[in-house]
């Protein structure tokens, strides 16, 4: 994502004069490209040549407002939609009727490979996409930690618009591929994480309704450690479900939007939220730095930390936007699956907005 699509929020100038209104226009719909005589669900390659320009401009380009994405047209929208459908459609059709090159199991057929992604290999490539979009923001972080911050959340909330705009575009991957994957004990949460917990509350006589709730409840344990309280509405609980999708680790298979807020952790966050380690000295001793006189020894801490430090605690300026980027950086923690009990979060998320 160029740095020019994280639209900064302009500064209140110093005499404390209103700037006048000058917002231009956003940008056009994205055109529906010609494809010609080309089938745009043939294949992977031809799929992704027809989604791709789509995508970067949902999520790459530039806009005036972070918070919404920049539109595609109307009939290149149901393009997406038209080819994906048919993409796996054809899939599944593969998938009932696989046939055997001769000499070779039909596991080695065609189309048996083609069948067996069904879905998943088109899910990759939106990782794969979202992995470089990602790494994009966080090779163009400035060097400077005062700067590091005011980059950050603009840059989140530009990703995000975008990202949630592409869930939409293409919800069909998530109902036919997230869903049944899910379905499969491939998702966020699988039978084996929890499985060794609820055995030990199992007895030899108790029903299959019995361990049904068991695992339900062990679930609902997991949803704790990520704020569920007994009673959230169901969208609260879907938001907090969310959360614990973009913790999980790469394999797990999740929704488009847990997908790239994952991404956004992984090659933005934890990047920027690693400690340094210690450089070991001669004598294979690590060297701490000096402790200031009456103080405990200073521990190492990672760019996001001292960013979130001078940010917090730097004199003058204006205290309300201060809090506003130490805000909506708690909102982007919470959202990417930053755990509650990271020094940071717990640090930010006393200016959590009261709505959120």
């Amino acid at each position: 994502m160029p740095a020019e699509a994280c639209d900064k929020r302009k500064p209140a100038p110093a005499n404390g004069q209103k700037i006048p209104d000058t917002v231009p226009p956003p940008p056009p719909p994205l055109p529906n490209p010609s494809t010609g005589s080309a089938n745009p669900s043939a294949s992977l390659h031809a799929l992704w040549g027809y989604l791709h320009p789509a995508l970067d401009h949902i999520v790459r380009a530039p806009t005036n407002n972070p918070a919404k994405a920049p539109a595609i047209d109307v009939s290149y929208h149901m393009g997406v939609h038209t080819a994906v459908y048919n993409y796996f459609t054809s899939q599944s059709d593969a998938s009932s009727t696989p046939v055997g090159l001769a000499g070779f199991p039909t596991r080695f057929s065609v189309q048996s490979e083609k069948a067996k992604a069904s879905g998943a290999d088109l899910y990759e490539q939106l990782d794969r996409y979202y992995a470089d979009v990602a790494r994009e923001i966080f090779l163009g972080a400035p060097a400077d930690e005062s700067a590091l911050v005011h980059y950050l959340v603009p840059c989140f909330n530009r990703y995000s618009a975008g990202a949630q705009s592409v869930s939409r575009l293409l919800n069909y991957v998530n109902r036919h591929y997230v869903k049944r994957a899910v379905d499969e004990d491939r998702g966020w949460l699988r039978l084996a994480d929890v499985l060794d917990a609820v055995a030990r509350t199992i007895r030899e006589d108790d029903t299959r309704e019995k361990v049904q709730k068991r695992l339900r409840e062990r679930r609902t344990e997991e949803l704790r450690k990520w704020g569920y309280r007994e009673g959230d509405p169901p969208a609260r609980t879907a938001q907090i479900e969310a959360f614990a999708e973009a913790a999980s680790a790469p394999d797990r298979v999740v929704p488009l939007t847990s997908v790239a807020y994952r991404r956004f952790r992984l090659e933005v966050l934890d990047p920027l939220l690693a400690v340094p380690k210690l450089k070991a000295s001669k004598g294979g001793k690590k060297k701490r730095p000096p402790p200031a006189i009456g103080d405990k020894p200073p521990l190492p801490r990672g760019r996001l930390a001292r960013a979130v430090k001078e940010l917090l605690e730097s004199k003058g300026g204006d205290e309300e936007e201060r809090r506003r980027l130490a805000g909506e950086l708690a909102i982007a923690l919470r959202t990417v699956g930053i755990k509650v009990d990271h020094p940071l979060r717990k640090k930010l998320d006393r200016y959590l907005p009261p709505e959120a």
